[in-house]
């Protein structure tokens, strides 16, 4: 039997390396939240709770105060999430999801020093949408900031290090919502954010950005035949925190025969956006097994990818019987070998989704089963009409 891992810090976990901050223009502590505009907000509170295993830890509404917007606040590990919903028409939140249907608008990120970085990004051309100010109560105070970044994303720095309230000034402590986990549940389906993946039309352009404007890396590069199917293609750069905490791997659309996942994306989103988050696990059978009992769809894997699996993958924690049954990918590269499945979209527009990944020394992204995961997109595409 499978046994998950145990006692794996948050550094092993999302592939993080050691990093002198102080040589750092714009030095990162990591993902800070998620922030999610969405059609009805406890509807959503509530599908993350039961399909995900997250726990509802703030919320501020008509209740506390706040007139326009209602906002849950969940947790799972260092992983937050927040949907935002509006409560009356005519804000922004709700122009948001009419133009782009549910989806990200906001990779918060925390910082320890939001007016260095703000200075710096500011110095390199960013265009900041909220110059840094505090937000304070009894709990302390935060600082915030936020700049503009694809589309109509945005990244707000936060500094909460004299803060220790449930998540922000103007939101209450709030009780979970849902509370009936089967007892063979993992406590936690995913630790951490492991990356962010975004699709552009101009890869290089936004490539350039994060490395101008916050000091990122390119971590990885993939072009050419390294994402490519019978039918379609696509370009993909990875930008990463000096530390690796951060990780935006940046997609565009390659020329192909049909239309690729990202111009559908585009297409349905209605301009850049964030396309899919990766959730660490520390034990990913688990959590694909809470999740499908939950109702999550995951992307299908034919058969006979498992068939070769172990020639090239080699030995892993996880028995290639038990990959092949719950559709779990694997990938080796030079540093160790990861685990990842992919969720289909969770809204009615095919934008969103989610990946599960189990890192095991690998700093890489699955390089390996591109071609089965983009085949199987493929597959969901032509079910849509969309190839």
């Amino acid at each position: 039997m499978t046994q998950p891992l145990t006692d794996v810090d948050l550094t092993t976990l999302i592939g993080a390396v050691a990093h002198d901050d102080t040589a750092d223009p714009f030095p990162v502590l990591g993902m800070d939240h998620i922030r999610f505009a969405v059609g009805n907000a406890k509807q959503a509170a509530h599908y993350y709770s039961t399909a995900f295993g997250m726990t509802c830890v703030a919320y501020r509404g008509p209740e506390t105060g706040s007139r326009d917007v209602a906002e849950y606040v969940l947790t799972s590990g260092k992983a937050r999430f927040v949907f935002t919903g509006e409560v009356h028409a005519g804000t922004a939140v709700g122009e948001s999801v009419a133009a782009h249907g549910d989806g990200v608008v906001d990779l918060a990120i925390e910082v320890p020093d939001v007016d260095r970085a703000v200075a710096f990004a500011r110095s390199q051309g960013a265009t900041v949408l909220e110059e840094p100010h505090d937000l304070a109560d009894e709990h302390g105070t935060v600082r915030l900031a936020a700049l503009a970044t694809y589309g109509q994303t945005r990244h707000t720095l936060v500094d909460r290090s004299g803060y220790n309230g449930p998540f922000l000034p103007g939101f209450a402590a709030h009780a979970p919502l849902f509370h009936a986990k089967p007892p063979a549940h993992p406590k936690r389906y995913f630790q951490a954010v492991d990356h962010c993946v975004g699709n552009v039309e101009r890869m290089d352009e936004w490539v350039g950005f994060y490395n101008r404007v916050m000091g990122f890396t390119n971590m990885k590069e993939f072009i050419g035949d390294d994402i490519a199917t019978e039918y379609s293609a696509l370009m993909s750069k990875v930008v990463a925190s000096g530390n690796h905490r951060v990780k935006f791997p940046i997609n565009e659309p390659a020329a192909g025969k049909r239309k690729s996942q990202i111009d559908e994306y585009l297409e349905f989103y209605g301009g850049p956006g964030v396309q899919h988050l990766a959730l660490a696990t520390g034990d990913i059978v688990g959590s694909v097994r809470a999740m499908r009992e939950m109702g999550v769809e995951f992307l299908d894997t034919p058969d006979s990818y498992y068939d070769t699996l172990g020639e090239w993958v080699g030995d892993t924690r996880v028995p290639v019987e038990t990959l092949r049954e719950l559709k779990i990918l694997a990938d080796r590269d030079e540093d160790g070998y990861l685990l990842q499945i992919f969720t289909k979209p969770l809204q009615d527009r095919p934008t969103v989704f989610f990946e599960l990944i189990e890192r095991h020394g690998s700093l890489g992204f699955g390089k390996g089963n591109f071609k089965a995961l983009f085949e199987a997109i493929e597959r969901e595409q032509a079910r849509r009409g969309n190839l």
